[in-house]
């Protein structure tokens, strides 16, 4: 038997248990993965040291390295998670609708557990953690593999969570860490049928589309984030201003981090020099502009591509052009987005509704930061992505994304004639 079909045996086993459980239950063994998170704190970033001195060894740019690092405050932060979710309704078991029908019988639609979700993911350990918990508050199995950057850290984490389920009386196997960070283990998960129901891929846009295109099993897609923000004519400047240097500069190797900035023609010659000096005062942007662009703010700025305008840069960098009127912003957001998160700012309330209805994007914003995109700001909890896809799930994906349904249908004799 292969490692990944070991794999899924062991989570075939351990599933029932982990889908029968109660709520309390559920919430037990969370409590004691955090309590035993912030207990291992000094063991888990010695083995995220070693992670982090191979991505220096290995180039890895700064701003994906922070993806990588962790600290106390971050553990604490992936703690708190855990214990959030303990707050939250447990979707399982949820009636979603029912009817009785003309011969008396009884029929009830409820949520239950999709059974065994498998995660491919990269860089950042948070997810590790994330993942599992969301899963097993949601009553699944899970089979995690992460990227060769943080293997050290993922073990570690993954050591601390199974030994907390254990602790909590049951099967350690309902969180799995692929150890073979291969290509021929992903290969083989994409191709786990009878034991992985559903394949979640995280990542960048290499890592989605192989998934998508090679997988067998069921996939949600989660999106790259190639996010835009427009400024229309009627913006605050000073608002414009903050959220777009949120957008581009909080974490620019997030997916909700924003790439393009799109500028109406009577707005620019005001707002363009007040972002570039706010980038300047910062931590330093590179921009990328448009003829118009460059005409504002100096040949000195970097031609803008049709490139750079698809590109999700994960970097301090941010494509930006300017655009006659909001029909042309939405198309070039049509033509270029990954349909992760948008923007507008804007004081005209005709545009704000136009903006909202036109994108068709997993989430429009009006006036705030596409950065809000994440299951903890939506009140979801820690979330297991952002899917860009229209079918079961689109946007953050918390509990009740990781559910399925089941007909529940109760008679007395009925026949069919």
């Amino acid at each position: 038997m292969d490692y990944i079909t070991q794999l899924g045996e062991n989570a075939k086993k351990a599933k029932a248990a982990i889908a029968n459980a109660n709520t309390s239950d559920k919430d037990h063994i969370l409590m004691t993965i955090a309590a035993n998170l912030r207990q291992n704190a000094d063991i888990i970033l010695e083995e995220n040291k070693k992670d982090l001195d191979n991505a220096k060894a290995n180039g890895i740019s700064d701003a994906m390295s922070d993806r990588l690092k962790l600290s106390k405050e971050r553990i604490d932060a992936i703690a708190d998670a855990c214990n959030e979710l303990t707050a939250l309704k447990d979707p399982v078991g949820e009636v979603l609708g029912g009817s009785v029908r003309p011969n008396g019988m009884k029929i009830t639609k409820v949520r239950v557990p999709m059974g065994v979700i498998g995660i491919i993911y990269e860089s950042r350990p948070n997810v590790t953690v994330d993942a599992a918990a969301l899963c097993i508050k949601s009553g699944n199995a899970v089979i995690l593999r992460g990227g060769k950057e943080a293997i050290n850290s993922n073990k570690a984490l993954m050591e601390v969570m199974r030994e907390s389920v254990k602790e909590c009386g049951f099967s350690a196997d309902i969180v799995q860490l692929v150890e073979d960070i291969s290509r021929e283990s992903a290969s083989a998960m994409m191709r786990a049928n009878g034991y992985i129901d559903v394949l979640i891929p995280r990542g960048g846009k290499g890592l989605i589309n192989s998934v998508v295109q090679n997988a067998t099993v069921p996939v949600i897609e989660t999106g790259s984030g190639n996010c835009h923000i427009y400024i229309d004519e009627s913006a605050d400047i000073d608002m414009a201003v903050d959220i777009t240097d949120n957008g581009k500069t909080q974490r620019p190797s997030v997916c909700n981090a924003l790439e393009t900035c799109l500028v109406h023609k009577d707005i620019a010659k005001d707002f363009l020099p007040a972002l570039k000096k706010r980038f300047e005062d910062g931590v330093g942007v590179e921009i990328r502009g448009c003829e118009e662009t460059r005409r504002i703010l100096g040949e000195d700025i970097k031609p803008a591509t049709d490139t750079d305008y698809a590109t999700e840069f994960n970097d301090y960098i941010i494509a930006i052009k300017v655009v006659n009127n909001i029909d042309e912003a939405i198309a070039h957001i049509a033509k270029y987005s990954t349909f992760h998160s948008e923007c507008i700012i804007t004081k005209d309330l005709d545009n704000a509704e136009k903006f909202q209805k036109e994108v068709d994007s997993a989430c429009v914003y009006v006036n705030c930061s596409t950065r809000f995109t994440d299951g903890g700001e939506f009140g979801l909890g820690a979330e297991i992505g952002i899917s860009t896809q229209r079918l079961h799930a689109r946007g953050p994906m918390g509990l009740s994304e990781l559910t399925t349904c089941k007909y529940l249908i109760n008679g007395n004799g009925q026949i069919r004639q």
